[in-house]
């Protein structure tokens, strides 16, 4: 393992690397996942990178915001709401169906619906104060979540121009397959800048579900716990309000969104620091099976209808 001053270094190097154009999204994914299972950086280091991660994945996606009309959001936003409610239905009747066939717990069903439906991890940390699940229960199923995102990561700009998929296509089927904010945003800027624009915008607009799936969750349990939204959205949709309506903003919009790009490169690479050997034995074989099934399921059937009505 490397002391806490090479720890830094290497970092810093990742940096200037991503700042220069050398490393892609999916390459900082892969070094950090590496980095984690080797234990190669400092275990200090890791651990405050958790919480960083998170603050700076909000803060890319608000910085992305600024290379959006509001008018081609709003038209991106209700071209995926059918099909976006669509997969989020079917999403939890598979899931359930699926738990019944292998036996698994009905609180860990409920968790890893709500991340595979709607958003992943934020999903998960929303819904699981109000099913009172356990911090084992949440953890597993952040486990199973954060490991199909790696993988989709990886697999879905081969896929998507494996059959040829418009930048259209890909960003659609990346915001309703892929469950983390963050691996959508990494395989849609592989793809191409309209797909990256078109999977953000659907992406956080069908984050929103988060809060009418909480209400109902926490009224059919009868608690009283707060909504965890996820409040980055809100940003989002001011950023992109003053990039429309604030011509002065014109100047440094571009600068903005780069940024932003590079800061997503390098959260990807924190995130891929979190995978250890640990966390990959929590899931079990019951949780993995219901787990990735019901994923590949949703991103075989997303894909066809795409193909054919996209």
């Amino acid at each position: 393992m490397l002391s806490k001053p090479w720890s830094y270094f290497f970092i810093i190097l990742m940096v200037i690397c991503i700042v220069l154009g050398y490393i892609t999204p999916s390459i900082a994914l892969l070094i950090g996942i590496i980095n984690g299972l080797l234990h190669t950086l400092d275990v200090q280091l890791i651990e405050r990178s958790a919480s960083l991660q998170k603050y700076l994945l909000q803060i890319a996606v608000v910085g992305l915001g600024f290379g959006i009309h509001i008018q081609d959001a709003f038209i991106i936003g209700t071209q995926g709401f059918f099909i976006s409610l669509l997969t989020i239905l079917g999403t939890f009747l598979i899931t359930f169906i699926i738990s019944r066939l292998v036996g698994s717990e009905k609180k860990l069903t409920t968790l890893i619906a709500s991340g595979t439906a709607i958003c992943g991890g934020s999903a998960i940390a929303a819904v699981s104060p109000g099913i009172k699940a356990s911090s084992q229960q949440t953890s597993i199923a952040l486990a199973i979540v954060f490991v199909l995102n790696a993988i989709a990561l990886f697999i879905f700009p081969p896929i998507g121009r494996f059959f040829d998929l418009s930048q259209t296509q890909f960003g659609l089927w990346c915001a309703i397959a892929i469950h983390d904010t963050s691996s959508v945003v990494g395989a849609s800027q592989i793809f191409g800048m309209e797909s990256l624009t078109i999977a953000t915008t659907t992406k956080l607009v069908r984050a929103l579900w988060i809060i009418p799936l909480v209400i109902l969750i926490s009224f059919s349990s009868k608690s009283s716990r707060r909504i965890n939204f996820p409040w980055f959205i809100l940003g989002f949709l001011l950023a992109m309000l003053l990039a429309s309506y604030v011509p002065a903003l014109e100047v440094v919009n571009d600068s903005i969104v780069w940024l932003a790009k590079k800061l997503l490169i390098f959260t990807l690479f924190l995130i891929g620091l979190q995978v250890n050997v640990s966390q990959l034995k929590k899931l079990g074989y019951k949780t993995a099976i219901m787990g990735t099934v019901t994923w590949l399921i949703l991103a075989l059937l997303s894909l066809i209808y795409i193909l054919n009505y996209v």
